[in-house]
């Protein structure tokens, strides 16, 4: 079965269109790093397995595991409120 990339692009298209609503006016503004996480779920009869896939524009593992936690803080301090 072909994978749908429908929600992936989806999702893509959304976040920009939030960023420029927020930044589009703004002259100095760029985007920087750039990571997408996504849950691949396979099921062979009773098994499933779960398979977390990420791709990044961020060489440096440290600052990509960084901007993880961040992005983590944020959406646990979303949560809260």
């Amino acid at each position: 079965m072909p994978l749908d990339r429908t929600m992936l692009g989806t999702l893509a298209a959304g976040q920009m269109q939030a960023l420029e609503e927020a930044y589009g006016d703004e002259e100095n503004v760029q985007l920087g790093a750039a990571i997408t996480i996504v849950e691949v779920i396979k099921q062979d009869g009773d098994q499933v397995q779960t398979i977390v896939r990420t791709r990044s524009n961020v060489p440096d593992p440290y600052r990509r595991v960084g901007l993880l936690q961040q992005a983590a803080h944020q959406i646990l301090a979303a949560d809260e409120a």
